[in-house]
């Protein structure tokens, strides 16, 4: 059987590196993209696969960033069978908050960093008529909570939630799976410990979800043959209604 092979966006850290490691050790290559070599480089070698992991570093709200991606997951590998839209910032603020270079940054990482790559796995996937697209957004974009105002990222969250179902739709001819996970909050070195106890309270379940949980919800979609259109929230019950 031929080694599959997987693109992930925001793979030198958190949720973007444990798939990294994840697919690895599935015997996938796995070509990723991070903002700079040196995390990139760092992360290979945590990774430890480096006959099977290419690391692209470059801006992924510049269309160019995108073409290398693909460009180089071609000619290592020979096709893409798997893109994982990860790259993303989070910014929680009331919406008088948020300044001009929060509106920049949202945009240029989330949504373009969704679309590009996007185009280029519909091309490249549709000319081999088999593909999956998944892409990460935020449970909160689907149960907004009061006690994090985020309108700004549940509105390009919220946006790729919708477009997931409409690419879903225009690329079923060509056998390409479109899917979704909205994670609620992850257990990440990004969160600091003292802020846990707010965190895990914004659940339900009063736990934080783990990298793992992420993972295993994308592998599922990434294998489904007859599941496209959907978004999937790994939240601990955050999404189901108010509690």
């Amino acid at each position: 059987m031929d080694t599959k092979t997987v693109v992930i966006t925001g793979a030198s850290s958190g949720i973007g590196f444990a798939l990294a490691e994840a697919y690895l050790k599935r015997g996938y290559h796995v070509v990723g993209n991070g903002r700079t070599q040196d995390r990139l480089d760092e992360a290979a070698k945590k990774l430890g696969s480096p006959q099977h992991f290419v690391g692209v570093a470059g801006d992924i709200s510049k269309p160019d960033t995108a073409k290398e991606l693909f460009s180089q997951a071609k000619a290592r590998f020979g096709k893409v069978d798997i893109l994982i839209n990860n790259a993303g910032v989070f910014i929680a603020k009331p919406i008088t908050a948020y300044t001009d270079e929060d509106v920049n940054q949202l945009i240029d990482t989330n949504l373009k960093g969704f679309f590009y790559p996007s185009r280029e796995a519909a091309a490249h996937m549709s000319e081999n008529k088999s593909g999956h697209i998944v892409n990460i957004t935020a449970s909160v974009a689907i149960q907004p909570n009061i006690n994090v105002p985020a309108s700004l990222a549940i509105l390009i969250k919220g946006g790729i939630d919708h477009a997931t179902k409409a690419l879903s739709l225009e690329l079923s001819p060509f056998n390409i799976q479109v899917n979704s996970v909205a994670p609620g909050i992850i257990d990440t070195p990004m969160h600091s410990i003292e802020n846990h106890p707010f965190l895990k309270a914004l659940h339900p379940s009063n736990k934080m979800g783990t990298t793992k949980d992420i993972v295993d919800a994308v592998m599922y979609l990434a294998d489904a043959q007859f599941t496209t259109g959907i978004v999937l929230p790994v939240d601990g019950g955050s999404s189901s209604g108010k509690w």
